[in-house]
């Protein structure tokens, strides 16, 4: 058991950072890494200059994130950035996301595997339609937590009734969201006032720090530990002298706890077995839990392969040919047309499928149904129907965000023109 210990004790938060354009989501970034001590001196001269050569008055922190050439040129976030900080108590996986409507497809990217979103909204302009796309996409994609950051807040002279006018517009909004927690923080990411350290221009603000809340936030519900769910990535077959007879089956914990012992059976086959054995590359483990990855080792010879299931027995997902989803169009060359066949990725298993029909789009500014405009292009998210050409083992994407996930792939060019949430 020692050796699950260090999964447990592994304290990872991913986040991501969304609104609307000129929100100041890569300087809060910046501000986040620099006031928490988390570049190099090299780097901060690198953004140093920059800024110089930029004519910036002051030294631009947003140049942290914005590293595409085209990004730093135009000023804004274009593609997603991956950053990684560490503090005493946790670790970091940020996802800075664009705030301009066209990149809405970015921001889905970034937040699909997000414990925890930040959405941004400018003190001036209060809640916009961004802020509305943003936090819908953080609901559709079950993010549990929510900070909202009312950022610019020395623009508005750092008065409380901005802030609390802003808080009320969101909570009208939000009450319509199956968001559960949701924190608002008034901030100043320019000049680092409720970033790291409090506040003294804030005194009306008694909460926490935007840094001590990423600390502290409670993650540990965030995988489904009850449905037992592990898709095969690969089969493992040393054929060497100390390991010849060894035939392991390699993947991740997706939702649920394997343990030796355990009675399981094998999708699509339906063969049944017991797990002999659970292997790291290091270790022999007594049990497995997401989102570790691991082998494991069962005491029948079972054809199994890639896309292939191993799930307890008693408790299986769905097994179908036909499945509803939410999907986000990713595409800006096509439009999803009905009747076309595409690729289907779900976990590790791949498969031609066939879109039946577009039940709906949603308005993501008022959340109502359009039932009159079908066409689904770039940034449009609709319910669609799809027959898949082999049976799936999904969940519903609200149970398992793994098992509940799907993307398109267009045949022809081998791109990802959607992603989506089985429903």
């Amino acid at each position: 058991m020692s050796e699950t210990k260090g999964y447990l004790d592994m304290d990872l938060l991913r986040f991501t950072t969304a609104g609307s354009v000129d929100d100041g989501k890569s300087t809060l970034i910046g501000r986040l890494l620099y006031d928490s001590k988390s570049i190099f001196e090299d780097q901060l001269e690198a953004v140093e200059e920059s800024s110089k050569q930029r004519g910036d008055e002051i030294v631009n922190l947003a140049l942290l994130t914005d590293g595409l050439r085209a990004e730093r040129e135009q000023g804004i976030t274009i593609d997603v950035a991956y950053r990684y900080f560490a503090t005493p108590r946790r670790k970091f996986i940020i996802a800075d996301t664009p705030g301009h409507i066209q990149y809405t497809r970015n921001m889905v990217t970034g937040a699909s595997t997000a414990n925890l979103a930040i959405i941004l909204i400018d003190a001036r302009k209060g809640v916009v339609e961004q802020t509305c796309r943003h936090s819908f996409i953080a609901s559709l994609l079950q993010i549990q937590h929510i900070v909202v950051a009312v950022n610019k807040m020395d623009l508005v002279d750092y008065k409380e009734e901005v802030f609390s006018k802003i808080v009320k517009e969101f909570k009208e909004f939000s009450s319509r969201l199956n968001v559960p927690h949701i924190d608002f923080i008034p901030i100043s990411a320019l000049n680092g006032d409720n970033i790291v350290d409090k506040s003294e221009a804030m005194p009306w603000y008694d909460g926490s720090t935007l840094l001590y809340t990423l600390e502290t936030v409670y993650i540990g519900n965030e995988f489904n530990h009850v449905d037992a769910r592990f898709p095969v990535q690969w089969v493992i077959r040393p054929q060497s002298q100390e390991h010849h007879d060894f035939r392991g089956f390699a993947g991740r914990v997706a939702s649920g706890v394997f343990k030796v012992g355990d009675a399981i059976t094998v999708l699509p086959s339906g063969f049944e077995s017991r797990i002999s054995g659970i292997h790291t590359l290091d270790a022999e483990l007594e049990e497995a839990f997401a989102p570790m990855s691991v082998t494991l080792k069962l005491e029948d010879e079972i054809d199994i392969s890639r896309g292939d299931m191993i799930v307890k027995k008693n408790n299986p997902p769905t097994v179908t040919q036909d499945i509803e989803a939410m999907v986000c169009w990713f595409s800006d060359s096509t439009k999803l047309q009905v009747g076309r066949k595409y690729m289907l990725r779900s976990t590790t298993k791949e498969v031609k499928c066939l879109i039946k029909e577009v039940k709906y789009k949603v308005n993501v500014n008022t959340l109502h149904k359009i039932e009159d405009d079908l066409e689904v292009s770039l940034n449009d998210i609709a319910r669609i129907s799809i027959r898949t050409s082999s049976p799936l083992f999904t969940d519903s994407y609200t149970r398992n965000r793994t098992t509940g996930s799907l993307i398109l792939v267009d045949e022809q060019t081998n791109a990802t023109v959607a992603a989506g949430m089985i429903v």
